[in-house]
């Protein structure tokens, strides 16, 4: 079991979870936060939103092309 502690693919693969996990998985629970509840959130709850897009900037940068927060109009233009 020490080995594997010291093996650089046991090291590498945690490497890629964390990486992952910062520009992939938080970035998408943070966009389907802000999606449900930007109409109705309180300014605590506003104010950590915005903490963490400051902290998880780069992988929002990622999804942001694909991703649309806009609000749904009536369809009448």
């Amino acid at each position: 079991m020490e080995s594997f502690f010291n093996n650089s693919l046991a090291t590498l693969i945690a490497y890629l979870g964390i990486i992952l996990t910062y520009l992939l998985v938080i970035p998408l629970l943070l966009f389907y936060w802000m999606n449900n509840r930007w109409n109705i959130m309180g300014k605590f709850e506003r104010l950590g939103i915005y903490g963490l897009v400051f902290l998880f900037f780069p992988g929002l940068i990622l999804f942001s092309p694909f991703l649309n927060l806009r609000l749904n109009g009536s369809g009448k233009g």
